[in-house]
């Protein structure tokens, strides 16, 4: 059912400081870009193995503040989603993400933000490649 921590996904003030932090700090990759209106907008940076922190420009909400979801690797998003519903919690619906991979979004009942995530051949989480967005 759950493969592993995809992802956990952080808004950046700084997109710079945030990439030496990680990169000369800590001593990961930056694996691929994200780009919104021809600009940069976030980043994914390789954690190790397949797992990753996504980066995306933005203030930290002073709520929640700068992690804004947990992403899980699935085999198969269906199944997972039925089991969910199945068990008497909400779930989102399906949808082709702007990396190639499948999503849906749930939450915790703590409020957590969960982002299902299975990827396909063609995924930026396998092949590397840039995402352009439109969110």
């Amino acid at each position: 059912m759950i493969k592993r921590v995809a992802h956990i996904c952080i808004h950046s003030e700084d997109l710079g400081k945030t990439e030496a932090f990680y990169c000369k700090g800590l001593g990961m990759k930056r694996y691929f870009d994200f780009q919104r209106e021809a600009e940069l907008f976030g980043f994914y940076l390789k954690a190790g193995n397949d797992s990753f922190i996504e980066v995306f420009k933005g203030k930290p909400d002073a709520a929640e503040g700068a992690i804004r979801h947990v992403a899980l690797e699935v085999d198969d998003i269906e199944s997972v989603l039925e089991d969910v519903a199945k068990a008497g919690f909400p779930v989102g619906e399906k949808k082709m993400g702007a990396d190639l991979s499948w999503q849906a979004w749930l939450e915790d009942p703590n409020g957590v933000k969960i982002e299902l995530h299975e990827y396909t051949s063609e995924s930026s989480q396998l092949t590397g490649r840039d995402c352009v967005v439109d969110w």
